[in-house]
């Protein structure tokens, strides 16, 4: 139960707010502003996504919960006073975005302004004196009547991960991504298409001499639908896949070994997915529903090739001084290209200055040493496959170090996004779609898409 919903801009501007208890005073969406900008409690540096306090009034702020999660730079909050599922919360106003933009086709500050008597109505009927109704865009259609008004998608800043698909590309029409669900093409047509998108998020540790301690692979299929009259559709996978001990069925994925060249220890599949012949010919059937949803999620812990080998050398280079050496080479193909790569090392307390020192021709690289909170930060706006990059970075401390300096630096923490590139080589091998005629023949789209999750390398 909550008593409060309100969407911020990233200047704390109020765009949306919907009281539904009157339990928390008006001004929290100010208070909560406030607190996030200006949080320097526990040594982090950002707020954590729920203030909870029993006791004492460290992170409650006038005895009210606050859960926020941000989404394409905006923050959406929920308030409450009574002890909720933090979970539960979080997961609600994920799924209050993905229904809001289903709805605009964009979800951004302006689209929310033009289009505010849409989102309260949405929003009337997805909470209900602070109880969640209903988060499914099908469901909502047969009680929203406002349609939307459509911005250009075209002005925007990319901010999600999702739009690398709208850059430079033939692949992919630039409205992939930014429709509405109920809005039509100008002239009342509807463009008959549909999105499959594979979304893999890895997590790698290596150890200071280069192997790999962990790595993961937590991935998901997402659809969203455009087709009219809502046929059947056949995504076929991998014939090679394997869940769960001998290859075996899509109902039993206890175990974490299989025989197939692709071996996920477990997944699950949305509601409306039939697995009749999954198990012979790995083929899903479904009836996909209205909105983005996703249609299967999967886990893989078996050994892969990560995208990125990282390699760090730091040494004593006098007194007071220190030299940090940072390699790091891609692995994947040379025809792809990862894009926002960043690299972060916590270098030792002491640390006064920082002066780098790049490769003799490069472009699109930043580098910075944050003082505040004794951080270098490496940024490449493109790393082409194949290819390694260096950094060398001269530290100079303020005082003797008390302990090894490898032990008061690290380790190495990096993020990025590699599209059209999988690492698990799970593929959509086709895409088919019951025939209304002869001549009913939809757009097909199939994207890749790898994010770090946790990608680390240990000094």
């Amino acid at each position: 139960m909550i008593s409060q919903f309100f969407v911020l801009s990233q200047r704390g501007d109020n765009i949306v707010f919907r009281d539904y208890r009157g339990e928390v005073a008006k001004g929290s969406a100010e208070i909560f502003f406030r607190k996030v900008k200006f949080w320097k409690e526990d040594g982090q540096e950002e707020a954590p996504p729920v203030f909870v306090g029993i006791t004492l009034l460290k992170n409650n702020v006038d005895g009210v919960n606050y859960f926020h999660v941000k989404v394409v730079g905006l923050l959406f909050v929920a308030t409450t006073r009574v002890n909720v599922s933090p979970s539960l919360v979080l997961e609600l106003l994920q799924r209050i975005a993905r229904v809001i933009k289903d709805y605009l086709g964009v979800l951004s500050e302006d689209s929310l302004r033009k289009n505010f008597v849409l989102v309260y109505e949405l929003l009337d009927e997805v909470i209900d004196f602070g109880y969640m109704q209903t988060t499914s865009t099908e469901v909502l259609k047969s009680y929203i009547f406002n349609e939307p008004i459509v911005v250009d998608a075209a002005r925007l800043q990319p901010l999600g991960p999702a739009a690398i698909f709208m850059q430079g590309t033939k692949r992919m029409p630039g409205t992939a991504i930014t429709k509405s669900v109920v809005a039509n093409e100008p002239g009342g047509r509807k463009r008959e298409e549909i999105f499959v998108d594979i979304i893999e998020k890895i997590s790698v540790t290596f150890s200071s001499s280069g192997y790999i301690l962990t790595s993961e692979i937590d991935g998901t299929i997402q659809m969203k639908s455009y087709l009219t009259g809502n046929p059947e559709i056949r995504l076929a996978l991998n014939e090679d896949l394997s869940i769960g001990r001998g290859g075996g069925s899509a109902n039993d994925y206890r175990s974490s070994y299989g025989s197939g060249a692709v071996i996920l220890d477990d997944c699950n599949f949305h509601e409306s997915v039939r697995l009749d012949s999954f198990d012979m010919d790995r083929t899903l059937a479904l009836v996909p529903p209205d909105g983005e949803f996703p249609v299967m999620n999967y886990r893989m812990t078996q050994e892969f090739k990560p995208p990125f080998h990282i390699n760090c050398l730091i040494e004593e280079a006098g007194h007071l001084k220190a030299e940090v050496i940072l390699k790091v080479r891609a692995e994947f193909p040379s025809n792809i290209t990862a894009n926002t790569v960043v690299l972060e090392m916590p270098l030792p307390k002491y640390t006064t200055r920082a002066s780098f020192e790049l490769e003799p021709g490069v472009t699109g690289q930043r580098t910075d040493f944050k003082v505040a909170n004794k951080k270098l930060e490496w940024d490449l706006e493109k790393f082409v496959g194949g290819v390694e990059h260096t950094l060398r970075a001269k530290l100079t401390f303020s005082q003797e170090l008390h302990a090894n300096i490898i032990k008061e630096a690290g380790p190495v923490s990096m993020t990025f996004t590699i599209p059209m590139y999988n690492v698990s080589r799970l593929q959509v091998k086709y895409l088919q779609i019951a025939k209304k005629s002869s001549s009913y023949n939809p757009y097909r789209w199939v994207r890749y898409v790898t994010q770090a999750n946790s990608y680390v390398a240990r000094i």
